[in-house]
């Protein structure tokens, strides 16, 4: 998983400089605050992920970790203006709404796919 974020990470730094040589630096500032927010958020989803399957020995796991999410969702939200970020940031809101609607009437696994699709969307849209 290491060498796979290292990839991940090493990709997103070519992108950011590449749209550092065709773009204004704010421009980039941007950039990076959503990329590096979005990588937040894809280790809370893997720990969302992982609270889940562990619901039995502690349930509190899957609200942690989705308060994380929505406090990297904001955290994108205010500093972006980009149609297309905001459109992934409001399509994993809602699919982490329905993750937590879904806990609250007992639904001690629920399917966390939709919110690992979405934070992929968010992951995609941030290095375009």
């Amino acid at each position: 998983m290491a060498v796979s974020r290292r990839r991940h990470l090493t990709a997103v730094a070519a992108v950011v400089a590449v749209a550092a040589l065709t773009a204004g630096c704010d421009s980039v500032d941007k950039a990076l605050d959503c990329v590096h927010t979005a990588d937040s958020i894809a280790d809370s989803v893997t720990a969302l992920q992982q609270a889940v399957e562990n619901a039995a020995n502690d349930p509190t796991q899957a609200d942690e970790s989705l308060d994380s999410i929505e406090k990297n969702l904001d955290k994108i939200g205010d500093r972006t203006d980009h149609a297309d970020v905001n459109k992934a940031v409001d399509g994993l809101k809602k699919a982490v709404g329905n993750v937590r609607t879904a806990i609250k009437n007992g639904d001690k696994t629920p399917d966390v796919s939709p919110v690992t699709d979405a934070a992929g969307e968010l992951t995609k849209v941030c290095t375009k």
